[in-house]
């Protein structure tokens, strides 16, 4: 039944995980209860993670390239917990890849037709890059079809369609101005919601949880209201970035290189849009190499890659908006206005008013302490 956990495997269900998953039991357990974790499940969730991926039938997996610089699958490539292998064979079955399949030519258009009739209304579209409409979409063919026939072919019998990377999810850097190929989203061109997992790249595992999410429940996480999953782009950036407590203190990176730069202070005003960007890229970092392995961590400003309006619309050195919280007040502002030395015509107007003022300071002080019927010293010597 949809959104029901099933039973945790038996101890005997999971001898065979090394030899099928290429990882020791314990291994897999630890990834179960890390994916259980990202998809905010209880602990006790993760057995029933474990026996869908060891007991679930796999999802048909449909993989179409467009206007994109095949970043997205680079990332998946680079996937450790499982390995890419282990993920299109074990887990999902990837039916059709132009990067990954050993097909070519009318071998792969007819590897992709056979998958989507075989599971009609059961397979997932997974769609990297944007989509081309002008020329009346000739800026991009595959297989004598424009991307928007292909598109349109293939959505309607999908089981879910997802977007993954920014060009797909929201036009990306295809569409950046003057965008003379008309680059547009998916949804754009379908006229309907889709699950969108935007980033330059997107972290491979917002998409394997997503996938482990519809296995295990047979539906698709909880989205934003820019189709993205909440589990991943639930949070801003900021909020769980390393560098958070040096913007509290009020101390920033000027200059790239700089002693706050090397000493890992906060990147806002270098340009970091961290402060209005929604996903989880401090928490599960990428390329399962360790600490500080994302952007702000390597010392570089994020660029807000999965936002839109924000990635490669804002200069990177622009400022972000602070959706949430702002520097103390007691420190001078992250973005301090440069004043203008005064003219010769300034300074002297200032000290023009400057000796007026001391003259009548002068004169009140004199009267002072006078009563009220008391003339003032120089009232006679105003009478001569």
């Amino acid at each position: 039944m949809k959104g029901r956990l099933p039973l945790a495997p038996r101890h005997d269900e999971i001898d065979g995980v090394e030899a099928r998953f290429g990882m020791p039991r314990r291994q897999f357990l630890q990834f179960c209860a890390g994916i259980t974790a990202m998809l905010g499940l209880a602990p006790s969730a993760a057995g029933a993670v474990a026996k869908a991926l060891l007991q679930a039938r796999r999802p048909s997996v449909i993989w179409l390239h467009f206007q994109e610089c095949t970043g997205c699958t680079e990332s998946l490539l680079r996937a450790e917990h499982p390995t890419l292998e282990k993920l299109i064979l074990d887990v999902i079955s990837l039916d059709y890849h132009e990067t990954l399949m050993a097909a070519a030519g009318h071998q792969a258009e007819a590897a992709r037709r056979a998958a989507m009739a075989a599971n009609k209304g059961k397979y997932i579209l997974v769609v990297e890059g944007a989509i081309p409409t002008g020329a009346r979409g000739n800026f991009c063919k595959i297989g004598g079809q424009t991307a928007i026939d292909l598109i349109q072919d293939c959505a309607p019998h999908a089981a879910a369609v997802v977007a993954i990377g920014s060009c797909a999810s929201w036009g990306g850097m295809p569409s950046t101005a003057p965008n003379p190929t008309g680059a547009s989203s998916v949804a754009e061109i379908l006229g309907r919601p889709v699950l969108n997992i935007p980033g330059c790249p997107p972290n491979p595992y917002n998409f394997l949880t997503t996938v482990v999410h519809y296995l295990v429940l047979g539906k698709l996480p909880e989205l934003d209201d820019k189709g993205r999953p909440k589990f991943a782009y639930g949070r801003l950036i900021h909020e769980n970035c390393e560098r958070r407590a040096h913007f509290d203190a009020g101390r920033f990176a000027l200059e790239f290189g700089d002693e706050g730069h090397r000493l890992g202070w906060c990147l806002y005003k270098l340009g970091c849009k961290g402060p209005e960007t929604y996903a989880n890229c401090p928490s599960i970092l990428f390329g399962d190499v360790g600490c500080g392995s994302w952007p702000v961590g390597a010392g570089h400003p994020c660029i807000g890659c999965v936002e839109k309006g924000v990635g490669f619309t804002k200069p990177i050195h622009a400022l972000a908006e602070l959706l949430t919280v702002t520097p103390p007040t007691q420190f001078a502002r992250p973005a301090e206005e440069q004043g203008q030395g005064g003219t010769l015509a300034t300074v002297g107007t200032v000290a023009a008013i400057g000796g007026l003022a001391i003259g009548a300071g002068a004169r009140i002080a004199r009267n002072l302490g006078k009563l009220p019927d008391e003339p003032p010293p120089d009232a006679g010597e105003a009478k001569r």
